[in-house]
């Protein structure tokens, strides 16, 4: 992706899941041990979303360098994603930004709904 380096980023956090799977995964290492989570805990901890949508925001979090995904040479395999090093930077203005939208809802859709 050429062009503008604000817009670069910032696209990646305009799309629907990708600051979730990146909030579901913080919670993830919240406590004083860290802690990986396999697909289906990332699927079961994110209402609304398809299995193919999250593999999609997966393989685009990893490229982008936010997750790793961790593959056990196992039968049946075994995959797990956690933060990665730059990922873990994200997570305190992912956090801000979900405790605004929090704190700001009611007044939102209030004026949302004089539009519509």
């Amino acid at each position: 992706m050429n062009g503008c380096p604000i817009r670069n980023v910032l696209d990646r956090f305009g799309d629907k899941w990708s600051l979730l799977v990146i909030s579901v995964l913080s919670d993830s290492f919240t406590s004083t041990e860290e802690k990986k989570m396999r697909f289906n805990e990332l699927y079961k901890a994110i209402e609304g979303i398809s299995q193919k949508m999250l593999t999609v925001t997966l393989r685009t979090l990893e490229a982008d360098g936010l997750i790793c995904r961790e593959v056990f040479p196992e039968v049946p395999p075994r995959v797990e994603y956690e933060l990665s090093p730059l990922g873990k930077t994200l997570v305190p203005h992912v956090l801000g930004l979900s405790q605004w939208a929090e704190a700001n809802q009611d007044q939102i859709l209030a004026t949302r709904s004089k539009f519509v």
